[in-house]
């Protein structure tokens, strides 16, 4: 089921949305400052090109410098991702189809706010189940 759910997910909504994450992340590379942001918007531009079976948790060892750095996302990029993640989804929701594919944006928006200090896992190995 999972792969069917990216494979539409891939075609409806995946695609744009990797290549705003593509974007944003080239935008920020631009800086020597920057890099850190970027090379986190292509962490997530992957995750949000095939996101079934994977899900985020929070990294014990982040400290303060990824509340700074989430901080300096959301004013950089992180705002304008969250609405085209909640433009895409409210799209999506139009159709029962793509209902499922619409709930699933909505979960990116917190990651696509506040990236810094989360891990993107496979959903297995977040809940423990082996």
């Amino acid at each position: 089921m999972k792969l069917i759910l990216n494979i539409i997910w891939l075609v409806l909504s995946g695609f744009w949305l990797f290549l705003a994450y593509l974007a944003a992340g080239l935008l920020l590379c631009i800086t020597i400052i920057g890099i850190p942001f970027g090379i986190a918007a292509f962490r997530i531009g992957l995750y949000a090109l095939w996101p079934f079976g994977r899900t985020t948790v929070e990294r014990r060892d982040a400290g303060a410098p990824s509340c700074v750095g989430n901080v300096l996302w959301l004013v950089l990029a992180g705002w304008w991702l969250a609405l085209g993640h909640i433009t895409t989804g409210i799209v999506l929701c139009l159709t029962i189809i793509g209902i499922p594919l619409g709930i699933a944006n909505f979960k990116l928006i917190p990651v696509s706010l506040f990236p810094l200090g989360r891990e993107i896992v496979p959903t297995d190995e977040a809940f423990g189940a082996y």
